[in-house]
This record gives C-alpha cells, sequence and structure tokens, in this order.
C-alpha cells in the first residue's frame, strides 16, 4: 500500500506534463502604472473588438495573463494590447509568453509541469557587464554624507567634504582638529585609508579588500533587482547568475520578444530619499540663484522642487515596500529598511519632524554612444515621485503618505520592492533560441529516452522472463517519480544535460535490477529452493547497489556545487534520478516479487 501510495503521488505531480501549454500574452505595469480590474475590462473589450478568440484571462499579483487558442492569435493580440495601452501610458509592459494549461484542481495542490531550459523551450540568452566605476562612485558619495553626519554628531569642525574620482577629500582649519577627525574616522571605519596631506586635508580611500566586498556587492546586488524585473516577462524559470567578476548571464526561456527584454533589464533605476530645501526660495532658484548643497528636480506632472543634494537614504536599503490605508482611511506605503538604512533614517527624522521629504526616482538610459574604453554612456533621468511630511522619527520601519490615490500607492509600493540597481549595466552579448530549435531538442531528447527505455525494456524481458517483467514496472515508476519529483522541486529546470541525465538514469536504475537477479540465479544455481534464492538475492546484492549509487551520487553533488548551466541541469536529474532508483530498484520490486511468489511452494522460477 505504501509502494503504490509514493507512486500514484508520483503519477499525480508528473501528470501536469500532459496538458502542454497556451499561447498567451502577459500585461505589467512598470514604474507608476497601475494593473487593476479596469485595466482588465480596458483589455478584454478591446480584444472582443479585434474579434480575437480568448480562452479565459486572469488578474493575479499585479499582472493580466490572456490565454488564446493558437499562436497567430496570441502575436495578433499582442499587437492590439500593446497599440491600446500606448493610448494610457508608456509604462505597461506586453509580452508573449507560454502558460501551462494545468486544470485549476491540480494547480490548487501544488500540481505545475517542468520547468524548460533554455535550449529546450527557445529563448534568449544575454550576458550583462556592470559598471563598476559607478559603483564605487556611489559608495564614495554615501560616505561624503556619513562623514558629515558623523563629524557634526561628533562636534568635530570641518571646513569642507568633497568627493574626488578615488577617494573623499575632508578639510579642516588646524592641525589638531584633523588628528581628532582622523582618530574618530578610523574607530568608525577601520576597512578605509586615512592619508594626511600638508594642506591641512585628509584623504579618505578604500582598500584592496573594500574595492573587493564593494564590487562583490554590486554584483549580488544587481542579480537580486535582475531577478525582480524579469519577473514582468512572466518568464516561469529564468536564470540569472554570476559570470566572472563583473557580468552577469540572464536566460529567459520562453522569451522570444528580445526587445522588450533588453528594455526592461535596461531599465537600470534607482530610489533616494532626500530633504526638501525649505529654507530657500524656489523661485530664486529657478532664476538661477541655486543655494550650495542644493538643486532643482522636476516631479512627475513637471513641477519643479528644491532639494537637497545629501542623500538620507538610497533604495539599496529597502527591504520591502506594501501599500494600504491609514487609519483615516487615506492611501499609504509602509516601508521596511534594513539596519544601517534605519539608523540613517532615525538620525535624520530626530531633527526633521515636520518638514518634507522627496522620494526621487532615477533612471540610467542608455545613449547607444560610448566612450574612449568602449563603454555604453547612460543618460541620467531623475523626477520627484512623491513627497510626504515627516509626522515622528521613525527608523526601518515608517509609511508613506498624501499619496493621490490607492492605485499611486499600489505603484509607489511595486516599485519599491522592485529595488534599486547599484550601477549600470550593459548588455555585451546577446543570444536568441528560436522554438523551432528548442521543439526540435525535445523532440530529439524524447526520441533518446524512448528508444533507451524501449531496449532495455525488451533486454530485461528476453533475458529474464518473468522477472524482467518486475523489472520493467519498477522502470516505468522510477520514470514517472522523476518527473514528478521534477515537477515539484521549484528550482529545477530540465535541460538537454537533463535529458540526457534520465537516459543515463533510467541504465543505472535496471542495472540494480540485474545485479539482484544474478545473485538469485547463483542461489538457484547452488541447491537453494526459489524462496531461499529471492531473500538472499535482495540480502547480499543490497550492500554493493548502496555503495555503487551512493558514490555516483556524491558525485552528482559535487557537480551540482561547482558546476553552472549545463552542468547544474545534468546534475540535478541524475540526483532525483538516483534516489528515485534505489527506491524503484530494491523496493518497488521487492514489493512486486513479494506479491506474485512469496508464501508459495515453487519448483523453478521464471527468471
Amino acid at each position: 500500500m505504501l509502494v503504490m501510495l509514493v507512486i500514484a503521488i508520483g503519477a499525480l505531480y508528473a501528470s501536469p506534463n500532459l496538458y502542454g501549454e497556451d499561447p498567451a500574452v502577459q500585461v505589467s505595469g512598470n514604474a507608476q502604472a497601475p494593473v487593476d480590474e479596469s485595466l482588465l475590462a480596458t483589455v478584454e473589450a478591446e480584444l472582443k473588438k479585434a474579434n480575437i478568440a480568448v480562452k479565459s484571462t486572469e488578474l493575479e499579483d499585479e499582472k493580466i495573463l490572456i490565454r488564446l487558442n493558437d499562436g497567430d492569435a496570441q502575436l495578433l493580440a499582442r499587437e492590439t494590447i500593446a497599440r491600446e495601452l500606448r493610448k494610457v501610458s508608456d509604462d505597461y509592459s506586453v509580452a508573449i509568453n507560454l502558460a501551462p494549461a494545468t486544470p485549476e484542481w491540480l494547480d490548487g495542490i501544488g500540481g505545475t509541469p517542468m520547468k524548460l531550459g533554455l535550449d529546450l523551450r527557445g529563448g534568449v540568452h544575454f550576458l550583462m557587464e556592470v559598471n563598476m566605476q559607478e559603483a564605487i562612485s556611489k559608495s564614495f558619495q554615501d560616505m561624503v554624507g556619513n562623514f558629515r553626519v558623523s563629524l557634526r554628531e561628533e562636534k568635530i569642525r570641518y571646513r569642507s567634504v568633497k568627493q574626488l574620482e578615488d577617494g573623499v577629500e575632508i578639510r579642516f582649519r588646524d592641525e589638531d582638529t584633523l588628528d581628532e577627525a582622523e582618530r574618530f574616522l578610523k574607530s568608525r571605519n577601520p576597512d578605509l585609508v586615512y592619508t594626511e596631506r600638508d594642506d591641512l586635508t585628509l584623504m579618505v580611500t578604500m582598500s584592496e579588500q573594500k574595492l573587493l566586498e564593494t564590487r562583490d556587492y554590486a554584483i549580488k546586488q544587481n542579480i537580486t533587482i535582475i531577478r525582480n524585473r524579469v519577473n514582468q516577462l512572466g518568464v516561469a524559470e529564468p536564470l540569472v547568475q554570476r559570470q566572472g567578476a563583473e557580468r552577469i548571464v540572464v536566460q529567459l526561456p520562453g522569451i522570444q520578444d528580445t526587445a522588450l527584454a533588453k528594455e526592461i533589464l535596461n531599465a537600470t533605476a534607482t530610489l533616494e530619499y532626500r530633504e526638501v530645501d525649505i529654507d530657500h526660495d524656489l523661485r530664486s532658484a529657478l532664476d538661477g540663484r541655486v543655494p550650495p548643497g542644493s538643486e532643482i528636480i522636476e516631479d512627475k506632472n513637471g513641477v519643479p522642487q528644491l532639494l537637497k543634494k545629501q542623500v538620507i537614504v538610497a533604495g539599496s536599503s529597502i527591504i520591502d515596500a506594501n501599500s494600504g490605508v491609514d487609519e483615516y482611511g487615506l492611501p499609504m506605503v509602509s516601508i521596511s529598511l534594513d539596519s544601517e538604512g534605519g539608523n540613517k533614517m532615525k538620525r535624520f527624522t530626530k531633527r526633521a519632524v515636520g518638514q518634507p521629504m522627496a522620494v526621487v526616482f532615477i533612471e540610467y538610459k542608455s545613449t547607444d554612444e560610448r566612450d574612449a574604453e568602449g563603454n555604453l554612456i547612460f543618460k541620467k533621468v531623475r523626477k520627484v515621485i512623491s513627497v510626504a511630511t515627516i509626522q515622528g522619527v521613525f527608523g526601518n520601519q515608517f509609511r508613506t503618505t498624501g499619496l493621490d490615490s490607492p492605485q499611486e500607492a499600489q505603484s509607489l509600493a511595486l516599485l519599491l520592492r522592485a529595488g534599486a540597481l547599484i550601477a549600470p549595466i550593459q548588455i555585451v552579448e546577446e543570444r536568441t533560441v528560436g522554438p523551432s530549435l528548442g521543439q526540435e531538442n525535445v523532440d530529439l531528447g524524447m526520441q533518446a529516452i524512448i528508444w533507451g527505455f524501449g531496449l532495455v525494456l525488451a533486454f530485461m524481458l528476453v533475458y529474464y522472463r518473468a522477472f524482467g517483467v518486475v523489472a520493467n514496472v519498477a522502470l516505468a515508476s522510477n520514470l514517472v517519480l522523476i518527473v514528478g519529483v521534477m515537477s515539484l522541486i521549484p528550482g529545477a529546470t530540465l535541460t538537454l544535460p537533463g535529458m540526457a541525465g534520465i537516459v543515463l538514469t533510467v541504465g543505472m536504475a535496471v542495472d540494480a535490477n540485474v545485479l539482484i537477479f544474478e545473485r538469485i540465479r547463483e542461489e538457484l544455481r547452488d541447491g537453494r529452493s526459489p524462496q531461499q534464492a529471492i531473500h538472499h538475492g535482495y540480502d547480499s546484492a543490497f550492500s554493493t547497489i548502496l555503495d555503487a549509487n551512493i558514490t555516483t551520487l556524491i558525485a552528482a553533488l559535487i557537480l551540482f556545487a561547482v558546476g553552472t548551466g549545463p552542468i547544474k541541469g545534468f546534475s540535478i536529474t541524475l540526483a532525483i534520478g538516483i534516489v528515485t532508483s534505489m527506491f524503484t530498484a530494491i523496493v518497488v520490486t521487492r514489493v512486486i516479487v513479494n506479491t506474485l511468489w512469496g508464501g508459495k511452494r515453487l519448483d523453478k522460477l521464471s527468471i
């Protein structure tokens, strides 16, 4: 009963792979574009007007998914929806995709089809390079703000704190103050390098270790944010991983719209919380008399705002953001910062209760021009997306209010959750795998599995007779369990090398039965009764089978730990296949053999 239950559960979770996929179009919002019931109604009305037959429409996780009957309808629907939404806003993304056609009841219990890799499904591959100079420059910019606040709190007087290309320059009025400041800053930031100059200037630069940490953090942060970005494309299982010191590999299976993918990935954006300068007159600043330490930035409606240059907290400190309503029923966004960002915000709000604070959205757009070193030149575009009054002292948990509508609150929360890239990125390599080539790989891989499976079944049936039938049942159960487990694991993706791992597993799974059956035949030749031969055959072969499979499993785990891409795909299916084949070859066959021949008086075995 236990064996039948395990196989039944494996078959249940393998079954979503039989239903295939529907051609689909996904609509998602960029920046501050709301995706809600009204937008869904607009999309449905436009499709009906264009006489495009729709299978179903869904609104979930701030995305609209429209399922269609065929690829031609999918392309036509995408063009129609994109044309209509351009009239509303340029902040919507319309992407073509494939959506699993799994029944709702099966989807409700976690049943999903296997995720196919780029080589099987088709899609796009990008190799992206992070602008490390910008990441280091941003770190120096943060250091300037931190030094000013720290020295001011410690009541150490300085003439100026200035950011240079390779560090931060702090000027003092006398030697004693310089020495005091150096001792203080060294105690706060021991991983920086401090150099005194003759003109009462302290130069602060990064040590080699600090530079390595800054570059590593920039890569890791960008990888996290890119993963959030590609979710807008509706990719079932994107691959985003590091390659080398400054590069990131992005693979988007099922995506053929490279222009849209590049647009979303290249939308290098960040957020900054800034203090609104209420001490100076905006009109004077607009006439050209901008006070030092401040600058003019327009909001989303084109209205100029006078803000102080010093950044309170950057978007990289935001952990989470959720929209909702306050106690008065007005829209608001709840924001969570990391510990460092919370400390900065607490220090600022202690002295700024009742004053306005602005959220600045900064986007780096490629100009398609390159500098002397061949790097892309980015244009920096900034706009104020929210201005709210500070109601009290807060740290890593606070609320942004003063928003116009629940839709604006929802959009702002979405933007804040998407995170901030530490530095601009550029695409240095692009490859596209067509869906027809991916389907050809699937067909050839399936042929390899079917031929390998069929030949093994035929050999076992001819050579081991009735016991061969038992081994074949176990082998079929093993394939079902592999597919079921692969479908259940969220991070497992089937690639072409993964299909090779399945073919290899078929051979290895039957190998265990060969060992058992040969031991049974030896016991029969030595004169033991059929019942004794079965018992000793299974017991004697168990340790050999266990040793062989454990060593192979260790190799598979090492491949998974140190490998990337295709090697990982191979190691996952190999490891899963080893575990399931141990179960089917030993437990399942033993159950069948005991059921058929156990407790009976036998003169011979069909082996």
